[in-house]
């Protein structure tokens, strides 16, 4: 074999063997392709397509505003910021001295509203017999009328007799002027009776009209139901509610937090004091893209995260609900997308999170803190 025929030889052997690596490459590259495309799937399917995550996450609660009901000086601030404090702890203390005086002025008016109400009562019955004494007035004085009647035409019959026989000459002139005194003094005495009778009419009408007068107010005299004592009972109640209300306790069990109050300050109502936080009752409000939540259900399992603990405090808990818009639906200058240069900007809403209660007691949380959140889709 000449020298350039062995050199051909050795080149188609190389030649041979880049090809078999060449294709050995391609076997290699074609199996990763393939088994990554088989991990991706099998990772979409056991983990990409089962959770949706987000880093957007914060912790939230609905704080006690605590304000005062009514005016006072502040005399007392028996709490500091970030104190722990247990519902019914007595937080602030108001100046009582105005409200003492209120509630004993309240008290003194109800008690005169009640004894002028039994006074109503009492003097009803007062007036009542006042009505049959003057009845029965009446009735003996129109008797009396009756008897001077009957004298006076006596006295007439005797008069006209009399005055006959002395034209005749049978009677003396003294005797016809003392018939003449009889009859004029049964007249008077029928007038008196019957002047007698007419003022005890006045009376006792006067005494029904008074007591139809005292009947309008005790209409409803029953101490309980009457609108007078009614009326003063509330204005007690009312200064005794405010009395309650210059001590101000904790609603809710939390920690003190924004006190603004101050020692000696004149507070109005609704002016605000401090707030108390319910850490107990935290939740996590996570802001997912509105991409992930077409399989976001309530009651669906979620982890959490924070910040403060790390990756070796995990939380758990469930979906609770959905805010009603999103972050930028209810912003102070919300968006204005009907001008010509709009782009679409991917919105998050808000997912209401309920933490697990025996982790969050171990562990405390804090408003505001960062949170991760991991929801399983599959654990309905």
């Amino acid at each position: 074999m000449s020298h350039s025929a062995a050199i051909d030889s050795q080149n188609i052997e190389t030649s041979d063997i880049k090809k078999k690596k060449r294709k050995r490459l391609f076997s290699y590259l074609a199996l990763s392709i393939a088994l990554a495309g088989t991990g991706s799937f099998i990772y979409w399917e056991l983990v990409g397509s089962r959770y949706v995550e987000t880093d957007n996450a914060y912790t939230d609660v609905e704080s006690a505003q605590l304000s005062s009901a009514i005016t006072g000086t502040v005399s007392a601030i028996l709490v500091t910021d970030s104190q722990v404090v247990k519902k019914g702890d007595v937080l602030v203390q108001l100046d009582p001295t105005d409200a003492e005086l209120a509630l004993s002025q309240a008290e003194a008016n109800l008690n005169l509203s009640i004894r002028r109400v039994n006074g109503y009562k009492a003097n009803d019955t007062k007036l009542g017999a006042e009505v049959l004494a003057n009845e029965k007035e009446q009735k003996r004085l129109l008797a009396q009328v009756d008897a001077a009647n009957a004298d006076l035409q006596r006295a007439t019959v005797d008069l006209k007799r009399r005055e006959a026989l002395m034209q005749t000459g049978a009677i003396s002139g003294d005797e016809l002027t003392r018939i003449q005194n009889v009859y004029a003094s049964a007249l008077a005495n029928l007038n008196a009776a019957k002047a007698a009778v007419a003022q005890a009419d006045a009376a006792r009408q006067a005494a029904v009209g008074a007591r139809q007068a005292n009947a309008v107010m005790i209409e409803d005299a029953n101490t309980e139901t009457n609108p007078e004592v009614a009326l003063a009972r509330a204005k007690r109640d009312q200064a005794r509610l405010d009395l309650e209300r210059t001590v101000i306790r904790s609603p809710v069990d939390g920690v003190v937090a924004r006190r603004q109050v101050e020692l000696g300050q004149r507070v109005q109502p609704s002016t605000p004091l401090l707030s108390v936080v319910p850490v107990q009752q935290i939740h996590v409000n996570a802001n997912f893209k509105e991409v992930q939540l077409q399989h976001v259900k309530e009651g669906q399992k979620v982890e959490l995260i924070s910040d403060l603990y790390g990756d070796k405090v995990p939380f758990h808990g469930t979906v609770e609900g959905f805010d009603g818009g999103t972050g930028a639906a209810f912003s102070v200058i919300p968006a204005q997308n009907a001008t010509g240069n709009w782009i679409k900007v991917v919105q998050r809403l808000p997912v209401r999170i309920k933490l697990n209660a025996d982790e969050l007691a171990a562990h405390p949380l804090r408003v505001g803190l960062s949170m991760k959140a991991t929801v399983d889709l599959k654990s309905e």
